[in-house]
């Protein structure tokens, strides 16, 4: 999601007027490269917190490997060349079916067709037949007579509210609802994704995603008219305030309405339909618990995030789980929940804001490593878009390391143990990330890219027509750019994705930098905010520049898919962010196989990832091992120093928690209709040796405001003054071989945090704010 604290320049240069008359895209033409140099910036740091990518002097252009040129329009499965892909036979099961049947008689099928529905159904409870006679609950019984349990192209959905809509997928994928197996992981968005219930290969199946960014987390740009309700509210924390005081229109539940509609059933089923195959779903910490000192709505979100992962397992989607907001505020960004400050691993609340955080990541990979979401979710993004940059970078290296063997500890190690673990750059680009804590379980590198904040807006046209020319200069910056990075960074650190990217080359959009920051929507935006005013030429370059991001990206989520009207226009005013706009207008690809060979038709040539990773970097042979030099490095925590701390301050004297709270355990769906008393639906918890309790404030104790206390005083004793504090003691590191399985942390009135895989233990004091 952008930042949106005003970060970008006033520009008074007037945006190039588009020529062209509003005829038909010749989309026969878009790949061809257009007359246009890019130079590329020199430096080495993100200019701001959008510029995820830095230049480094071995950032050379990307290439597209031999096998993935080919004409996206004719690819078809029988025609893909990756044997990976010809292995999975489930997705040619049924057209083999189909032939047959068409070759014998009337008698022969009346005997085959009912050994057909037989054959398919497999042990790992797929389902790909077109109609009744699903894999029923599990144990061999049928589903209700007349029960539709799966369907494809053109089937009718008729969702939980009794509205139909029919589904329209062009690309062979299989959707599977069957009430008397909810958990069913046979569904597969198209014929190039594996189902749910096969394996994900990284480096050769690729992420095509989209961001459900506004539904979970709000954000002003993103569901502007709940913000326009609520003058003076410029984040989650304020809107909830307001909205909260607002009892006459319903407080603050109505969140829950906005929950309920913006994103639908017919939402998740398009994604599928447009040739997409992950979503990435921003979610808040509150959907586990709040604290009474904050106002957000607690809790409530939590069984509608549930509701999506089952549309998701449904239309055969992957989810990469993103933890976006984090207590105290990781980046000071809007999107944290309160704009302002820097509290967590910063300044005098930073370690207890790091205790909570750490607790709920704890909490959620609990339930999604279980084995009814374990397929559904295959990635958590632990801590969005942390700034490092204030933070400090061993600082986060240290919190990631524990966080890492935390998770670990609870999934177990290897492939097929819990999810994989995603961390964000932290705006300082791919390339600082090389080698970062080699040997550990199966870490994601997610970056951000954005032209439209990296304080060196460039407003050259990219209305310049079509074909050779469309597109301008963009297209190509964002090959050269973006490309490069990637193709590092899948060598030097593993696997790296783009948790987010858009088509917003400038940052013009309501509230886009946030609400008061009218620069971003003036006068010269104006063009920007209204789609309908695009001509050809104006759709054939955005078609480009986005062809050419997600080519140069190779596994990425676009931010976002959806975005709300505005409500003194009825309409969206930051229309280059909206993933189903573009598609509505054409400006997106309603196939993003597309994209593949932009980069190299543009002319942009150089080395290439080959799609192999290192064993331990995919939970081969290594993973959980990670080498004696990184644990050296950041195996004690806390880490030391705390950054935002005043000269002179006693690490030790600042305030933390107690781990003597209960466990806020997140609870299962309420499936409807009930499915059979068979059907496992879990209790949320994966790990039954996991018995550590919750952090919660030191009885007697008095803390400063843990949103806002990076300039609070630093407490000068200890709280409580007696009940056997124990002093900070660092003993002597131990060094691991294999994986370790620690117990899980447990914090008494003096803090003690442990970690595994060969750590310092570290023992701090609870003191007085």
């Amino acid at each position: 999601m952008p930042h949106r604290a005003g970060n970008g320049s006033d520009h008074q240069q007037p945006i190039h007027s588009v020529a062209a008359l509003n005829t038909p895209l010749d989309l026969s033409q878009s790949l061809e490269p257009p007359r246009a140099s890019y130079l590329s910036p020199s430096s080495e740091t993100a200019i701001s917190p959008r510029d995820s990518y830095a230049d480094t002097p071995d950032n050379v252009s990307p290439l597209v490997p031999e096998n993935e040129k080919r004409d996206a329009i004719a690819y078809t499965q029988e025609s893909r060349e990756e044997p990976a892909l010809r292995r999975r036979s489930i997705l040619k099961r049924p057209l083999f079916w189909l032939i047959a049947f068409a070759a014998v008689t009337i008698v022969v099928l009346a005997i085959i067709l009912p050994v057909y529905f037989v054959v398919i159904k497999h042990h790992n409870n797929s389902t790909v037949g077109t109609s009744a006679g699903g894999s029923g609950d599990g144990n061999g019984n049928p589903p209700p007579p007349g029960t539709t349990t799966t369907g494809g192209n053109g089937s009718v959905i008729t969702t939980a509210d009794g509205t139909k809509f029919t589904y329209l997928n062009p690309f062979g994928g299989i959707w599977v609802d069957n009430p008397n197996d909810p958990f069913n992981n046979g569904a597969y968005p198209n014929s190039w994704t594996p189902p749910l219930n096969s394996s994900w290969t990284w480096g050769v199946d690729k992420v095509y995603g989209v961001n459900l960014g506004g539904l979970f987390v709000l954000e002003p740009f993103i569901t502007p008219a709940l913000y326009q309700k609520y003058p003076g509210s410029v984040d989650e924390w304020t809107l909830s305030t307001l909205m909260a005081a607002d009892t006459a229109s319903g407080g603050l539940q109505q969140l829950e309405t906005h929950y309920n509609t913006f994103i639908t059933e017919q939402d998740i089923a398009e994604i599928a339909g447009a040739g997409l195959n992950w979503i990435r779903l921003p979610i808040p910490f509150w959907a586990v618990e709040k604290w009474d000192f904050e106002p957000f709505l607690e809790k409530v979100c939590w069984p509608y995030i549930l509701r999506v992962l089952q549309w998701a397992r449904k239309y055969g989607i992957r989810v990469n789980l993103d933890l976006h907001t984090i207590p105290g505020s990781q980046n000071g960004y809007n999107h944290s929940g309160k704009s302002g400050s820097i509290n967590f691993l910063n300044g005098v609340m930073g370690l207890a804001n790091a205790q909570r955080a750490l607790d709920y990541i704890r909490i959620i990979t609990e339930f999604i490593s279980q084995p009814e979401w374990v397929d559904v979710v295959p990635v958590f993004s632990i801590v969005n878009e942390a700034l490092v940059s204030t933070i400090g970078t061993d600082q986060i290296i240290t919190f990631y390391l524990l966080a890492h063997d935390m998770i670990r500890n609870i999934t177990g190690y290897g492939e097929g143990h819990g999810p994989y673990i995603a961390i964000h750059d932290g705006f300082l680009g791919t390339a600082a990330w090389a080698d970062f804590l080699q040997g550990s379980d199966r870490i994601i590198l997610d970056t951000h890219p954005y032209f439209a904040f990296d304080s060196q807006s460039d407003w050259a046209p990219i209305a310049t027509g079509t074909g050779l020319s469309a597109g301008g200069i963009w297209p190509q910056q964002a090959c050269n750019a973006w490309g490069p990075g990637i193709n590092t960074s899948q060598t030097a650190f593993g696997v790296t994705i783009a948790g987010e990217f858009s088509d917003g080359y400038n940052d013009c959009g309501l509230y886009l930098t946030g609400v008061g920051n009218t620069d971003s929507y003036g006068t010269t935006c104006s063009l920007f905010l209204d789609a309908s005013q695009w001509n050809s030429s104006m759709i054939a370059g955005l078609n480009e520049f986005t062809l050419a991001s997600m080519d140069a990206l190779q596994n990425w989520f676009f931010w976002t898919w959806k975005v709300g009207n505005s409500s003194t226009t009825n309409s969206v005013q930051s229309p280059l962010w909206s993933y189903q706009l573009g598609l509505q207008y054409g400006w997106i690809p309603t196939d993003p196989r597309t994209a593949i060979g932009t980069c190299a038709a543009l002319g942009v040539t150089g080395p290439q990832f080959d799609g192999v990773y290192q064993p331990y970097q995919t939970g081969g042979p290594g993973a959980g091992t990670i080498v004696a030099a990184s644990v050296t490095s950041y195996g004690q925590y806390p880490p030391t120093p705390i950054n935002g701390l005043t000269a002179g301050a006693i690490q030790s004297l600042l305030p933390t928690y107690t781990s003597t709270s209960a466990v806020p355990t997140l609870p299962p769906p309420t499936l409807s209709p009930s499915p059979s008393p068979s059907v496992n639906v879990g209790n949320g918890w994966f790990d039954s040796g996991d018995t550590g309790l919750a952090p919660t404030q030191v009885q007697g104790c008095t803390y400063p405001n843990a949103w806002d206390a990076v300039s609070s005083p630093m407490p000068t004793a200890l709280c409580p003054s007696t009940g056997g504090a124990i002093p900070v003691t660092t003993p002597t590191p131990v060094t691991a071989t294999t994986p370790v399985i620690a117990p899980t942390p447990v914090t008494t009135t003096s803090t003690s945090v442990t970690t595994s895989t060969s750590v310092t233990t570290t023992s701090t004091t609870t003191s007085l704010a």
